[in-house]
């Protein structure tokens, strides 16, 4: 009888050893799942890895990354989807715009003319102005925001120049998903339709529209200049870059590890931010020396400012953002 009994304890203990040792190595070894639609060499990329290498830094603990890149993963269309269902992929770097239909406030981010200069652009990234719209996307699309990357200046991108108001009207050129873009380049003259980024190469090709608006990393990178020679000008939006994390994964995961991200995504998007904006005037600079793009000043940009800013007022105001917009404007 002692035996069985001794027997009994000894299988108890070893069960117990198992269901601990699973634990402690599902808890130990985390993996974050990331997408981005780039190469190794973008700004995007550089600037997720820059963040796993500081979430390893700050957590004293067993985290792995599995970083697909190249589009492997789909488009950042399809990222927002994967990441308000937390499947998939856990982070990833996206524009504002492209989470529109779970969080209508949020492409003011994204709002062309938002932003004076990058000192302007940095500041307001730097503080803490934007939270009403991070606390917005966390409550709609439960999609968390850790950090601020961006900083490529966008311009149109077309098949044929575009340097004034009256080769600007007409301009079949695409825009990304929220309305808030199609209804300033309405505001300006072009005619803005909203096209899948991974459709933009062919619909120029084929003559579907005949440009879009881009940042010189992208140009760069996905070869548009091959269908879109021309880049003018206009300078109309510094962008801003969320690192974004699914709400779903996020939650799941230890407190100090969520901590070290929240901690590492500010820092990774600090170190994009000037990543991008340092590296924008010199891809751009590199297409032209090679001859793949001719790059033109687009006349009379200040009228553009002039005539974007009711559109701009009147968005604001639709998604009671009017007090944010203004205290983005009165930003020193």
């Amino acid at each position: 009888m002692i035996f069985k009994k001794q027997v009994k304890t000894i299988l108890k203990t070893a069960l117990v050893g198992v269901v601990l040792s699973t634990f402690v190595t599902s808890v130990s070894a985390e993996t974050l799942r990331g997408a981005s639609m780039f190469d190794d060499k973008h700004t995007f990329t550089k600037t997720m890895v820059k963040f796993a290498d500081l979430v390893n830094e700050y957590y004293d603990g067993d985290v792995k990354f599995d970083l697909r890149l190249n589009g492997e993963l789909g488009v950042e269309k399809d990222y927002v989807t994967f990441l308000n269902q937390g499947v998939a992929i856990d982070y990833t770097i996206l524009a504002p715009s492209n989470m529109a239909r779970f969080a209508p406030s949020i492409p003011l981010m994204d709002m062309p003319f938002l932003f004076r200069d990058l000192d302007h652009w940095n500041t307001v990234l730097s503080s803490d102005i934007l939270a009403p719209l991070e606390k917005e996307l966390s409550e709609k699309a439960d999609i968390v925001i850790v950090g601020y990357a961006g900083g490529g200046t966008r311009n149109l991108l077309s098949s044929k120049p575009i340097m004034n108001m009256k080769e600007l009207e007409g301009h079949k050129m695409r825009v990304m998903g929220a309305p808030i873009q199609a209804q300033i380049f309405d505001a300006i003259g072009a005619s803005p339709s909203a096209i899948a980024y991974n459709e933009v190469y062919n619909a120029i090709q084929t003559g579907v529209i005949n440009g879009f608006e881009n940042e010189a990393a992208s140009i760069q990178n996905l070869k548009f200049y091959e269908v879109a020679p021309n880049v003018t000008l206009t300078s109309h939006t510094i962008t801003v870059r969320p690192i974004v994390f699914s709400g779903k994964s996020f939650r799941k995961l230890p407190e100090k590890l969520q901590a070290a991200i929240k901690k590492a995504g500010k820092e990774a998007g600090a170190y994009g931010r000037e990543l991008e904006s340092r590296e924008d005037g010199i891809k751009l600079k590199e297409m032209v020396d090679a001859g793949q793009i001719k790059v033109s000043e687009f006349e009379g940009r200040e009228k553009l400012l002039d005539m974007v800013k009711p559109v701009q007022d009147k968005f604001a105001a639709g998604i009671n953002a009017t007090e944010l917009l203004g205290a983005i404007r009165a930003t020193k």
